[in-house]
């Protein structure tokens, strides 16, 4: 059976390009554009990960992610935030609570590797 990831990120073609590569390894995708959707989404359809932008308009990524962590129905799904708020180097420091920050801009391959590993 394969695993559900669902992406937030109010960018179009970034969603669209994430789509593009999990579909190809094999993921379902389910997408969100906005904070307030991906709750909704998270908690109805239960994604085995959230794949989360930080900086977006009305509930920015921070506070999408404290409220899935205070629901009870979806306080486990591991989340990814990819941002362009971390650099790098600080990628490895901002791993907390099952979080972890990935930079922007990123390479696909290093994204499916820290996806497989949340997901084993």
């Amino acid at each position: 059976m394969s695993k559900t990831i669902l992406v937030v990120d109010d960018e179009k073609d970034v969603l669209e390009l994430l789509v593009t590569k999990l579909s190809s390894a094999q993921y379902d995708v389910l997408t969100a554009d906005n904070g307030l959707a991906a709750v909704t989404i998270a908690k109805v359809k239960k994604p085995d990960l959230i794949i989360l932008d930080i900086l977006m308009p009305g509930m920015d990524g921070a506070e999408t992610a404290e409220q899935l962590k205070n629901d009870p129905r979806t306080k486990d799904i591991p989340i990814i935030f990819l941002t362009c708020l971390v650099t790098k180097a600080e990628e490895e420091k901002h791993i907390k609570g099952g979080r972890y920050f990935m930079a922007k801009p990123y390479a696909s391959d290093e994204l499916l590797e820290v996806i497989a590993k949340h997901l084993a």
